[in-house]
């Protein structure tokens, strides 16, 4: 049985850093790229960002320019989202999916085989 597990979320103010883990069981963790998502409350569920099976190629939703940074540990099974200059925009749940046939660097929905429950992140002004 799959299981991507989240954790790291928490409230913290504006300008602020949080690193979020995704631990993932049950499946081959090195033959999948990795995903990050996040959806506010009465938005759509949008990507944050994406690692390649390896780690050599990460790609990032619009909205993070530069203050979000996704890594993984393919011996742990493990990837991460570091978040900086978290904004109070950034409120949310984020969510980590894996993508079997996927680079990384697709930002859809519908392209993840795997998702975790998902963490909240909240941001005070």
């Amino acid at each position: 049985q799959v299981q991507l597990v989240e954790s790291g979320g928490g409230l913290v103010q504006a300008g602020d850093s949080l690193r979020l883990s995704c631990a993932a069981s049950g499946l081959t963790f090195r033959n999948y790229a990795m995903g990050w998502f996040r959806q506010a409350p009465g938005k759509e569920r949008e990507f944050a960002g994406g690692i390649s099976r390896s780690g050599a190629s990460i790609y990032y939703g619009d909205f993070v320019k530069g203050r979000f940074t996704i890594s993984r540990d393919n011996v742990e099974n493990i990837v991460y989202l570091q978040m900086d200059s978290l904004k109070p925009e950034d409120t949310a749940v984020y969510y980590c999916a894996a993508d079997a046939y996927g680079s990384g660097r697709r930002n859809r929905l519908v392209d993840y085989d795997h998702w975790g429950q998902g963490t909240q992140v909240t941001v005070s002004s």
